[in-house]
């Protein structure tokens, strides 16, 4: 059974750094991607950055660039999301998702992320 599992979400002052994980498990494949999705309230869900950890090819949108940072364990099958200088409008439930099967990260198109974690929060106060 493939498992999505991430963690390291809560509450940060504008400024903070926190830092979200997602562990993948349950496929045999190599060659998969990591994206990071976010909804804010009110707002449609939208992705932030991606990775293909085989070939680490990378991804932000300009949204997130210069301010987060993806990267992976590919010994642990987990991927990080570091995020630094934040602020209140980076307020939103973040989801990690996994398609399998890639050799590059190809962008934010839902439906071709296979497999979703259950989200987890992420408030920046002001």
């Amino acid at each position: 059974e493939v498992q999505v599992v991430e963690s390291g979400g809560g509450l940060v002052q504008t400024g903070g750094s926190l830092r979200l994980s997602c562990a993948v498990s349950g496929f045999p494949s190599k060659r998969y991607a990591i994206g990071w999705f976010r909804r804010a309230p009110g707002k449609e869900r939208k992705g932030i950055s991606c990775i293909s950890p085989s070939i680490e090819d990378i991804h932000y949108a300009d949204s997130v660039k210069g301010r987060f940072t993806i990267s992976s364990d590919n010994a642990k099958n987990t991927v990080y999301l570091q995020m630094n200088s934040l602020k209140p409008e980076d307020t939103a439930v973040y989801y990690c998702a996994l398609t399998t099967g890639v050799y590059y990260c190809s962008g934010y198109v839902e439906y071709e992320y296979g497999y979703w974690g259950q989200g987890t929060q992420v408030t920046v106060s002001s």
